[in-house]
């Protein structure tokens, strides 16, 4: 390794490092001014808003590290050109491929990293924060309770019209059990409680069909036990950001066979655990190609189109994320596309930067 590599790969570390150290505060001193009246209204201990705000570290950083990394890129270079460093190397006959080998290298080190906390590491944290913020913050947003529908297992389909996690009760709630195409059995009733070690249905209903023929039963009240957990009703929404890589992709081979209405999140944050940390050599790359030649306004100007960037990869981010959560739109175009669309723009701007 050359020394110029090692002085590349020494500022784009280090100033990463420095715009992460910059930011991280900021976000903090945000998130704090905008929750201190919730944190008064429930007499959150002290040491758990300390806990929080480490877990916030890791939730914040593992969203918003391509684009510091985007910008850190942007002021270092631009200072490197703006001290006619880069004019020197290139009319050393180092080529451009070739000066952005340690941008590169420098790269791969953060998104090695970034892949296996974002697997392993950040999940804990996740769990730590989504729980805080559901339990002290916004309890209402835990769970989607209402119109509820599942499939239990390879047979049963379940329905309930709304769903209470505090009494572990669910309204209106329906049973099917079906052979092949055809129904067997259908249990109905008009609330269902979980009690200890077993459901307490009332008015209960159960309708068996045999050879072609209906038998009823009807009780005020049943106790029975039922092939499925009472929470599987309304799972947590933020159940995916809380699994390592082993266990979500056992969750989403479940909710695919259950049919679960949150199955396209899930896969959204399963994509975006590749996703976020390659978009780092994408981002790297336009950084390079923007601010490696001088331009009227140096640094300053770089910077006011790096922000402008960033601020549209977050943009765009956001926007296929509804998308994805609100309707059937592809988990994979939401999450993928983003990169693509920013592959275009670097090339352009690689091509650009060489001429």
């Amino acid at each position: 390794m050359k020394i110029i590599d090692k002085y590349i790969i020494k500022k784009y570390l280090s100033t990463f490092f420095v715009m992460f150290g910059l930011f991280i505060p900021i976000g903090i001193m945000v998130d704090f001014a905008e929750k201190i009246d919730k944190f008064r209204e429930n007499e959150v201990p002290a040491n758990l808003i300390l806990n929080y705000y480490v877990d916030f570290i890791w939730y914040f950083g593992s969203q918003l590290y391509p684009v510091f990394l985007f910008l850190a890129v942007i002021f270092f270079t631009s200072r490197l050109a703006n001290n006619t460093e880069i004019t020197a190397i290139l009319s050393s006959g180092l080529s451009f491929r070739r000066f952005a080998k340690p941008y590169f290298i420098s790269s791969s080190i953060i998104v090695l990293f970034a892949l296996f906390s974002g697997m392993f590491i950040v999940p804990k944290s996740n769990q730590n924060f989504n729980e805080f913020i559901a339990e002290y913050v916004k309890p209402e947003n835990r769970r989607n309770t209402s119109r509820l529908f599942k499939q239990i297992n390879e047979t049963e389909y379940i329905y309930a019209s709304s769903y209470d996690p505090s009494r572990k009760r669910a309204l209106n709630f329906t049973l099917e059990s079906f052979n092949e195409n055809e129904l067997r059995h259908k249990i109905s009733a008009t609330t269902i409680r979980w009690d200890d070690s077993i459901f307490r249905l009332t008015n209960y209903v159960k309708r068996t069909i045999v050879d072609e023929k209906e038998y009823v039963e009807r009780v005020t009240r049943k106790d029975t036990i039922l092939d499925f957990d009472i929470n599987d009703l309304a799972p947590l929404n933020y159940v995916a950001e809380t699994l390592n890589f082993f266990e979500l992709n056992d969750l989403i081979r479940y909710e695919k066979r259950a049919g679960s209405p949150l199955i396209n999140s899930h896969l959204l944050v399963r994509h975006k655990r590749y996703t976020i940390p390659l978009s780092c050599f994408i981002l790297t790359l336009i950084a390079l190609s923007v601010s490696s030649f001088k331009r009227r306004g140096g640094t300053g100007s770089n910077l006011a189109i790096g922000v402008s960037l960033g601020f549209l990869f977050i943009f765009l981010d956001k926007i296929f994320s509804v998308l994805v959560i609100k309707s059937n739109f592809s988990p994979a175009i939401a999450s993928w596309g983003i990169l693509l669309i920013f592959l275009l723009i670097a090339i352009f701007l690689l091509k650009k930067a060489i001429k």
